[in-house]
């Protein structure tokens, strides 16, 4: 497996595992990507398909090549969203962020929540692990300390 195909492995990943809280909206854009990669992959194959049908019904020979370039442009829509959600799930947390994600484990521990051993240079997918390990455990009130 590529590092591409890795990337968007992750990118799956960390849209599987990363909580549907409205309380995250206003700390981090992976809902926003998350929100318009899922409406993606819900609508762009019924996009595609119309396109491609309409272009064979009603289209003229000329408009094929366009129709190609715009049907390869939908089906990327949603890979690109993978890909960024990728990136950023191996991306480092910067300091603040870490020391919140340190603060979450130590919540959850002492609430007596079964928790992993925190990594010393977490990235976001840890953060997201922990998050919504977080959100299933604790009181939401956590979050009120980012």
């Amino acid at each position: 497996m590529g590092p591409f195909t890795h990337t968007l492995h992750r990118g799956q990943e960390y849209l599987s595992i990363w909580p549907r809280e409205r309380r995250l909206a206003s700390l981090f854009p992976e809902n926003r990507i998350m929100a318009a990669t899922r409406f993606g992959v819900r609508t762009m194959p019924a996009l595609i398909t119309l396109s491609l049908l309409l272009q064979f019904q009603f289209g003229a020979p000329q408009y094929w090549p366009s129709v190609v370039a715009s049907v390869l442009f939908l089906a990327s829509l949603p890979m690109q969203g993978y890909y960024w959600l990728g990136r950023r799930a191996d991306t480092r947390l910067p300091p603040s962020l870490r020391e919140w994600y340190l603060q979450i484990h130590e919540k959850i521990a002492a609430a007596g929540g079964q928790v992993k051993e925190p990594v010393s240079r977490p990235r976001y997918f840890e953060l997201g692990e922990t998050l919504d390990q977080a959100f299933r455990q604790l009181d939401k009130s956590f979050i009120d300390g980012a």
